[in-house]
C-alpha cells in the first residue's frame, strides 16, 4: 500500500480577492507561503497548503455543479467556531445555511459534538469551519 497524504490545493479566484484569503487563513493560524497582487499561499502545521491562484477563465462558481463542493477546516475548540463566526460577521461576510450550529446527525453520540460554521468567498467558495469532539458545556 502507497502511504500518501494532501500536499496542497489550488483554487482558482479572481485576483482582487486574494487579501480575503490570506486574511482568512491569518485568522486559521495557517502561515503565509508566498505572496504577490494576485496569488497567495497558505500552509499549515502539517505541511499542507492551499494556493489561491488567478482562474484563467472568468465565470461564476456554483459549488453544487459537480466538483469540489466545500473545504472543512478542522479547529480544536468550539470556541474557534464562534472566533470565526465574530471574524466574518465583523467583515460583512454571512454565515450559510442556518450556521452556526450543531450538527447531532454527525457526532459520535451525545457527549459528541459536530459544531460548523459554512460561509461563502467572494469566489463563491463554499467554506466550513468545524469542531468535532466532546461537547463544551
Amino acid at each position: 500500500m502507497i502511504k500518501s497524504w494532501l500536499g496542497h490545493l489550488q483554487l482558482n479566484i479572481d485576483p482582487k480577492n486574494v487579501v480575503f484569503y490570506k486574511e482568512i487563513f491569518k485568522v486559521l493560524g495557517w502561515s503565509v507561503l508566498y505572496e504577490d497582487d494576485s496569488v497567495v499561499g497558505v500552509g499549515d502545521k502539517n505541511k499542507t497548503s492551499l494556493w489561491f491562484m488567478p482562474g484563467i477563465k472568468t465565470g461564476k462558481n456554483d459549488y453544487d455543479n459537480p466538483g469540489m463542493n466545500h473545504l472543512a477546516l478542522a479547529v480544536s475548540a468550539q470556541a474557534d467556531v464562534d472566533s470565526m463566526v465574530a471574524y466574518l460577521g465583523a467583515h460583512g461576510v454571512d454565515c450559510l445555511f442556518d450556521t452556526p450550529r450543531h450538527r447531532p446527525d454527525f457526532a459520535e453520540d451525545s457527549s459528541q459534538t459536530y459544531y460548523q460554521v459554512m460561509f461563502e468567498s467572494p469566489d463563491r467558495i463554499l467554506f466550513e469551519v468545524v469542531y468535532t469532539g466532546p461537547v463544551d458545556k
